[in-house]
């Protein structure tokens, strides 16, 4: 694996993933929205950008051409299908044979046997309503698009982040099926570890049409529990 790309690439998990790739010796494209270009000029040349939506399909099939992965922030932002609109049009441009990683929260379930505690249920019913309410962000499009993955015979990961924080990286996160499994209690993940996992699974066959739930290496639910987990190693 020589190129990637990175769908979402100014964002911060975006730029983390970018720093990632780049150490690890990828070429690295990017899409991100021609506003946003600015951010990534610390990286000058050693990225190539393709402005445009994230969810625009010729800017899509333009930027992955040639990718062996595709690393893509799957981000429900506005009430226009955004997430699923972006999911399609990386499963339908990127080459058969590419490992396609796509990130999003926990509340993304695969088989309905997560076992989510009260307070995550009721701030994605609560703040789904409102952010749809206000046209902000569409936690259901979002739904959408997973589902969309997980029926899909593409070599895919979902990665399903917990809570995030900055810092220095505490190594490569550890993660388990399902939501509920109790070496996720800590719920909390540094940002450059969660972009490190994606990176990670970029070329690792054990997490091919996974869908990992993970939480950082450090926290203390990881330390009592991750020999009984589905834990990636260090």
């Amino acid at each position: 694996m020589k190129r990637i790309c990175i769908i979402g690439i100014s964002g911060k998990l975006g730029q983390y993933m970018a720093e990632h790739a780049l150490s690890l010796g990828y070429e690295v494209n990017g899409v991100c929205r021609p506003e946003s270009v600015h951010k990534l000029a610390r990286f000058g040349d050693r990225i190539t950008l393709f402005p445009g939506r994230t969810d625009s399909r010729p800017t899509i099939a333009r930027a992955v051409q040639g990718c062996d992965g595709v690393l893509t922030v799957l981000a429900p932002w506005g009430v226009d299908n955004y997430a699923s609109g972006t999911a399609s049009a990386v499963l339908d441009s990127a080459a058969p044979d590419a490992r396609l990683i796509f990130s999003c929260g926990w509340h993304i379930t695969r088989d309905g046997k997560d076992r989510y505690p009260f307070k995550l249920k009721a701030l994605v019913v609560v703040f789904g309503a409102l952010a749809r309410l206000f046209r902000a962000v569409d936690i259901k499009d979002q739904i959408r698009a997973t589902d969309m993955i997980f029926a899909s015979d593409r070599l895919w990961t979902v990665v399903r982040g917990s809570d995030l924080e900055e810092g220095e990286s505490e190594g490569l996160p550890v993660w388990s099926r399902h939501v509920g499994d109790p070496v996720l209690v800590s719920n909390l993940t540094r940002r450059t570890d969660f972009a490190l996992f994606m990176v990670h699974a970029l070329t690792d066959d054990r997490l091919i049409h996974e869908a990992p739930a993970i939480v950082s290496r450090a926290s203390a639910s990881a330390k009592r529990h991750s020999a009984q987990a589905g834990s990636v190693p260090a």
